[in-house]
This record gives C-alpha cells, sequence and structure tokens, in this order.
C-alpha cells in the first residue's frame, strides 16, 4: 500500500478503535473520501465490536455463560489490541482467526 494511502486514512483508522462510537465516526469521516487503509480497519473493527454485542448479551445476559462470556471479552481484547498496533503502525494487519470473513462481510465499507 502506498505510503500517501497509509498517511491520509491513518487518523481515521485510529479512531475506528475507540469503542463502537468511534466505529461510526470513522465510518462517516471515510465515507467523503475513501481510503482503503482506513475502510481495512473499520472493517476490523466493526467486525469486533458486533462480536463484542452478541458475546456480552447472548452468551452473558440471555444465556447466563457469564464465565464463558468472560473468557471470550478477554480473548476480544487481544484482537481489538493486535488491530490498533496494526493502525498506529500504519499496516493493514488481519485480526487472526476473523480478519478475513470481517474483510469480505463488510466489503461494501
Amino acid at each position: 500500500m502506498e505510503n500517501t494511502t497509509v498517511n491520509e486514512g491513518k487518523t481515521t483508522a485510529i479512531i475506528s478503535y475507540i469503542t463502537i462510537i468511534g466505529t461510526i465516526i470513522a465510518f462517516f469521516m471515510n465515507n467523503s473520501t475513501k481510503n482503503s487503509f482506513a475502510s481495512f480497519h473499520i472493517r476490523q473493527m466493526l467486525g469486533l465490536s458486533l462480536l463484542s454485542l452478541v458475546n456480552s448479551y447472548i452468551l452473558g445476559k440471555m444465556l447466563g455463560l457469564g464465565m464463558i462470556s468472560i473468557i471470550i471479552t478477554v480473548g476480544l481484547f487481544v484482537l481489538w489490541i493486535i488491530g490498533f498496533i496494526g493502525a498506529v503502525q500504519g499496516e493493514e494487519k488481519r485480526i487472526p482467526l476473523l480478519g478475513d470473513a470481517f474483510q469480505d462481510w463488510f466489503k461494501s465499507i
């Protein structure tokens, strides 16, 4: 990826990792001037955010599997750190296990 593309989209990519609200803000920031680097990280974080919601509400609340939900939360946090470090370093580092799926599922972003 070109250095100018990374530099132009780096701020938006970093903002996308600041909770789901940051992801929404980054989505709208990237909507006017599509940047492939920012879009990559927005897709990664959108996937993590959706997994987090499913984990906390379905596993944690509806099914009452609190301990399993806590373990998954720790795993999602580790994946978040990997994605965030990739955005800060200017790399398109896919999140292990699900990064390819996130890129495919949210390819319209």
